[in-house]
């Protein structure tokens, strides 16, 4: 991979176009240039069986014409002029939006940090291999491990160059580094599966092969002849950090203003009022230096800030873009995600903020309970709250984790949950939704 991106050349074609716009007619315009880079290994049982590696520059431009908008995408190479014209055509016979528009002039950033997303680091397909094999062995030497479900490595890279008709001009480009590995323990019929996996924007900070196989067999011998146990309510529920990051993500569906501009969802009419349970806090920072999902600006050129979220359990913002901000009567907090052709908000770098006690001690504190390794299922009603899904993990007795249990239904409804939650001091912050380990009091779990 390139040590830097080459956005010189980017950015001057994105000028282009923009140039090209207005004077076929358009009153603003943005363009912008995704780029991405990948190279990626899968191996099985010792052989590699599929090496991929891929490159693309995908450009996107916007014009709006009054209030009218229309969006083209094009490959490097196209014709900047009929593009242009293209685009401006479009836009002239769509029905009108409001609420579409850019990023207002004093939104935007005039200036913004270097996160330091980029890892020059680059890999070859041998040494991803390598890497891929090496967890695999790892996790096949563990005693009890039968079979591999396959492992992984990856290496990539990507980037956006932005230009708005009204002044902004900006790039960045971030890298990314994988690996995965699943494997299979018991026979036949009594067969479980798990896994284990490493992400980071730089390659040195990479678990080792070794440790993560290591890990991913641990994890699924531990799982060997799962018991069934008695229906259930009132059931303490604990979700490992793996299954409390997907916890943390459905507070961020509830509270992303598109959804709350659509109606969509059951946290729509709370704003200013308790949605979680007092002395909890969800923050969002796109600005941590070398974060997982930092970013120096969004989708619109708006460079956002840290914020709290949900304060003392009480909600404070919606995610926001400009046109989403818009439609609600508010201003967009640099939330904007640029996915093709459209601008959505979204999180960036999110946390459930930590407690103080450990995860032992709030398991032991349970005494009784259901601690959860892997959720089955989209049993989640985002308009209504209601929550069932699949599950399996270890039942709690007295405190510890006694044995396997498979074939369970834990069910709830989000708002409740919400209320209900007490999260461990295990956060572990390199992923772009961090949780630690959370306990809620209060399901219903379906069993025997």
């Amino acid at each position: 991979m390139s040590s830097e991106i080459d956005s010189g050349a980017l950015l001057s074609r994105a000028g282009e176009l923009i140039d090209l716009a207005q004077k076929a007619g358009a009153d603003q315009a943005d363009a912008v240039v995704v780029r991405s880079r990948s190279r990626s290994v899968s191996v099985r049982l010792g052989k590699v069986e599929n090496t991929e590696a891929s490159e693309s520059d995908d450009f996107a431009l916007r014009v709006f014409v009054g209030n009218r908008v229309a969006s083209v995408s094009a490959n490097p190479g196209f014709d900047l002029k009929a593009l242009a014209e293209r685009a401006v055509a479009m836009a002239k016979v769509s029905p009108e939006d409001p609420y579409a528009c850019l990023a207002g002039e004093a939104d935007l950033a005039r200036s913004y940090p270097d996160l330091e997303l980029f890892d020059p680091t680059d890999i070859s397909s041998e040494a991803l291999a390598d890497a891929a094999l090496t967890m695999e062995q790892a996790a096949l030497a563990v005693s009890g491990v039968t079979n591999s479900s396959g492992a992984g490595a990856s290496a990539g890279a990507g980037g956006m160059v932005l230009v708005t008709s009204h002044g902004f001009s900006g790039s960045y480009m971030g890298s990314r580094f994988g690996r995965s590995v699943s494997v299979i323990a018991g026979e036949g019929t009594k067969m479980e599966r798990d896994y284990d996996y490493d992400s980071r924007l730089y390659a040195a900070d990479l678990d080792a092969p070794e440790l993560i196989g290591l890990r991913a067999g641990e994890r699924v011998v531990k799982r060997i002849n799962p018991r069934q146990v008695a229906t259930g309510s009132n059931v303490t529920v604990v979700f490992d950090p793996r299954i409390a990051r997907g916890f943390v993500g459905h507070i961020a569906g509830a509270i992303n203003g598109a959804s709350v501009a659509r109606k969509t969802s059951f946290l729509r009419d709370k704003m200013g009022q308790q949605v979680l349970k007092a002395g909890l806090h969800i923050t969002d920072d796109p600005l941590i230096v070398r974060g997982s999902s930092s970013r120096p600006f969004d989708g619109e050129g708006v460079m956002g800030e840290r914020m709290v979220m949900i304060e003392d359990g009480v909600l404070n913002h919606w995610f926001l873009s400009t046109s989403t901000g818009r439609e609600l009567g508010l201003p967009t907090n640099g939330r904007g995600v640029r996915g093709g052709n459209l601008v959505s908000p979204a999180s960036t770098n999110l946390a459930l903020e930590p407690g103080d006690v450990s995860p032992q001690d709030l398991i032991r504190a349970i005494g009784t309970g259901f601690y959860v390794t892997e959720l089955i299922g989209q049993g989640v009603n985002m308009i209504t709250g209601e929550y069932s899904r699949g599950a399996t993990g270890f039942w709690i007795e007295n405190g510890e984790l006694a044995f396997p249990v498979s074939e369970v239904t834990i069910a709830s409804n989000l708002k409740d949950m919400f209320m209900r939650v007490t999260p461990a001091n295990d956060i572990d912050r390199k992923y772009g939704v961090a949780a630690p380990t959370i306990a809620i009091e209060g399901m219903t779990l379906a069993g025997l």
